[in-house]
């Protein structure tokens, strides 16, 4: 562990499910959880926020945050009896508007018991804010205008951060478990969970869903990058019940997917990870060479239990061979992350972790290029 050590954001509580926004134009970072009775999902009580100032010495330029704000409970993001979970912010660059996906699920149902059912008890909700979680909007149930949802067991957006792609759409990451010609409550068939998009291309005034992954997928987070010819590419990399993430590369926006190889170990039973994009670093300056061009990649880095959360960085997006090995940033039990590109190379990873299980606490990690370049040893 290098001295960048990692800072508690929640404990004391029962939290889990980080979400991690970087608003850009205030330098806050706002973090997002589930607070929950028990570690369990069935016992979610509300999702919280807490923010804090990034602050960078200008001799060093050592990246730090003053957490300048209370733990707040958001009030308005939720539905009565329904508890709120997998907050996923998504940011709208010409409004100012942060959308707060979540879902909200009914009383205690389990998605096991949805999916062993066929029957849909979740909801697919926003709230909004423009003064970085100062005050929220009322709560938008946007269920009954999408009507893949009612031929769904269940579903669940992220969790963790969605994204505004450089020409405006804004793309939330969606997972769904698909009954196939099955309708809700029908029980003869096995739902298989497929991830997707939900996207808005009118600064989120309505939404629609993209076509699903090809291969089984789970929870999901997505990117933009480029090639050399500045054609945009959105990548996905999702949950599996396998042995290795599930990898996709979509050439229209997000709309339908192409899967790409097998190389990144999923950890066994499978864990949430994160994917941001971020300029291409200069190896001697940290400077912006051409936008969005690299991944990092969050996740436990162990093959069968959750523990050692490594980072991976890919200079080649669209290639699932060029993941390089893990950037250890916290060693010992270890869950759900997720990951914000500061500026200058900098970066911060919002991470379940603990001394003996990784639901003792959420903590962040702020690094720099140079620190990923020296953990994975080159």
């Amino acid at each position: 562990m290098d001295n960048k050590l990692e800072k508690t954001v929640f404990e004391q509580e029962v939290y889990r499910i980080p979400a991690l926004f970087y608003d850009r134009d205030r330098k806050l970072l706002m973090a997002f959880a589930e607070k929950r009775r028990t570690s369990d999902d069935t016992s979610g009580l509300a999702l919280v926020l807490k923010s804090g100032t990034i602050n960078q010495d200008e001799t060093t330029q050592e990246v730090t945050i003053e957490w300048s704000e209370p733990i707040s409970e958001l009030v308005k993001a939720r539905l009565d009896g329904h508890r709120p979970m997998n907050p996923c912010p998504v940011y709208e660059k010409t409004s100012k508007t942060l959308f707060l996906f979540f879902i909200c699920v009914e009383g205690t149902v389990s998605e096991q018991q949805q999916i062993a059912s066929g029957c849909n008890k979740a909801r697919l909700c926003y709230v909004t804010t423009k003064d970085a979680g100062q005050s929220w909007s009322d709560v938008t149930d946007l269920t009954e205008s999408l009507d893949e949802i009612q031929q769904w067991a269940t579903f669940a957006v992220g969790p963790g951060h969605g994204l505004q792609t450089e020409g405006g759409r804004l793309i939330v990451p969606v997972y769904a478990y698909a009954s196939g010609s099955c309708l809700c409550c029908c029980s003869t068939c096995k739902p298989i969970p497929y991830a997707l998009s939900l996207y808005s291309d009118d600064k989120g005034d309505t939404w629609q869903f993209g076509k699903m992954l090809q291969n089984e997928s789970i929870e999901c987070e997505m990117a933009e990058f480029f090639d050399d010819t500045d054609n945009s590419f959105i990548y996905c990399n999702a949950r599996n019940k396998g042995c290795y993430r599930v990898e996709a590369v979509s050439k229209n926006n997000g709309d339908e997917f192409t899967k790409l190889g097998r190389n990144l170990v999923e950890t066994g039973g499978g864990c949430q990870g994160s994917v941001v994009s971020f300029p291409a670093q200069s190896e001697s300056t940290n400077q912006s060479q051409s936008p969005n061009k690299w991944l990092l990649f969050s996740h436990p880095s162990d093959k069968s239990k959750r523990v050692n959360l490594g980072v991976y960085l890919n200079t080649s997006p669209g290639s699932s061979n060029a993941w390089s090995k893990p950037y250890i940033i916290y060693r010992g039990p270890s869950g759900y992350s997720d990951l914000a590109y500061i500026d200058d190379g900098w970066f911060a990873c919002l991470m379940e972790c603990g001394k003996h299980r990784e639901t003792e606490q959420i903590a962040i990690k702020v690094f720099d290029y140079k620190d990923i370049k020296q953990g994975i040893g080159e």
